[in-house]
Parts: structure tokens; C-alpha cells; sequence
């Protein structure tokens, strides 16, 4: 599903430069629940953001479903990510004036995708994460879990083949996060690709993969 090869990330500030990864090659198979675990500035979110084509690599190739990502326009990478990729961040990322529902509608709105319609399937994907009832509420009235499940039901909404989590339980105490890594593995299991970066090792009981990334380099 995913190939990446010889990639390179070098940062360049003020005349300084900075690699932040350092050749890395990979690949993820579609279903996978893949773990990268490393500490601060190790380069995971640098490489979480080339797989979701945030950010472009300085060097090196990127397929994603057998497309080479560098062949695609600025407006065709656009309409691609939104179409394949969900992201889950740490920080839940909602919203705060919007209400639960429109927070999950937003990247259909995107997609020129009518009002009836969205508000339709974005019941249905609250129903999934097991939060409608909070459908009309705004993000501050909301628990810290209940906003990752709104933040995650908002990454489903354009059913993505892939999702990308963003250290999704950091701010979570630990009964909430076993609930949302549970709902992220129900997820996975109906099919769904997830990487998920991390520097927590009690997540690793929760991939089917595991990786460590260390000064730009995968081990």
C-alpha cells in the first residue's frame, strides 16, 4: 500500500541545516496496525507528515497505492489526501465555535458534498465511534476521550483507506486511552491501515508492527 525509499528530510533555517530523516525505506501492507515509537525530535512526525503529504521529502521516493506521490500536482495531492488519508492528532484538533457534528462534516464540505448528505453520514460515523448523543454539543463541553472520538470519527468520515495518529492518547489518562486504542484496533480490523507514532512502549501490545526511529533512521 505504502513504499517509501531512500528518503531524506533536511531542514534548512537561518543558513543551518538540519536532517531530520536519513534515508529511510519502507513499506506498510494494506491492514497493517504499524507503531513507531521514538522520543522527541527522533523524526516520527516528520515522517508521519510525508506519509500524509504535509510535507514533501528533499529526497527519495514515495508510493502511495502504486502512485508516485512526486508525480502529482499541488490540487491533485490535495483531492488525493483527503480522499485516502485521516489524521488523528494529540491535541484533538477540533474546531471550538462548531458543534460536534459540523467538526466531523468539515472535510466533506470540502469535497462539495451536500448538507443533507453529510449530516447523514456524519451521524452514522458518530453512531460508529459511540458518540452521537453528543452530536449537537460543542467541543469545550466535551470530555478529553469524547473530543479524540470526534476527532477520530472526523478522520473516518471520507473513509480513508489510511489513517495516521499523531500520538492520539498523550493527552488522555489511562482508562480513556485503553478506550480509544480499543476503538482505533476495531477500526483496524474492519480493514483500515493505521500508523500511529508514539513514544509510549504499553502501546505496542496494540500493532501488528512495531518500529523504532532513532536521529532520522528506522531500526
Amino acid at each position: 500500500m505504502i513504499a517509501l525509499k531512500n528518503i531524506h528530510k533536511i531542514y534548512n533555517k537561518d543558513g543551518v541545516q538540519t536532517q531530520a530523516l536519513d534515508g529511510i525505506s519502507l513499506s506498510i501492507d494494506k491492514g497493517e496496525f504499524l507503531m513507531i515509537l521514538g522520543q522527541s525530535g527522533s523524526g516520527k512526525t516528520t515522517l508521519l507528515n510525508i506519509m500524509g503529504m504535509i510535507d514533501t521529502p528533499t529526497s527519495g521516493d514515495y508510493s502511495f497505492q502504486n502512485r508516485n506521490m512526486a508525480s502529482l500536482n499541488l490540487n491533485e495531492l490535495a483531492l488525493f489526501r483527503r480522499k485516502e488519508v485521516g489524521f488523528v492528532f494529540q491535541s484533538f484538533n477540533l474546531i471550538s465555535d462548531m458543534k460536534v457534528i459540523e467538526n466531523v462534516e468539515a472535510p466533506l464540505g470540502y469535497m462539495r458534498i451536500k448538507g443533507k448528505e453529510r449530516h447523514k453520514r456524519s451521524l452514522e460515523v458518530l453512531k460508529k465511534v459511540g458518540i452521537a448523543d453528543k452530536a449537537s454539543r460543542f467541543p469545550a463541553q466535551l470530555s478529553g476521550g469524547q473530543q479524540q472520538r470526534v476527532a477520530i470519527a472526523r478522520s473516518l468520515i471520507t473513509a480513508p483507506s489510511l489513517i495516521l495518529a499523531d500520538e492520539p492518547t498523550g493527552n488522555l489518562d489511562t482508562n480513556t486511552t485503553t478506550e480509544i486504542m480499543a476503538l482505533l484496533t476495531e477500526i483496524n480490523k474492519q480493514g483500515t491501515t493505521i500508523v500511529m507514532i508514539t513514544h509510549n512502549l504499553d502501546m505496542l501490545k496494540f500493532a501488528t508492527r512495531s518500529l523504532t526511529i532513532r536521529d532520522g533512521n528506522l531500526t
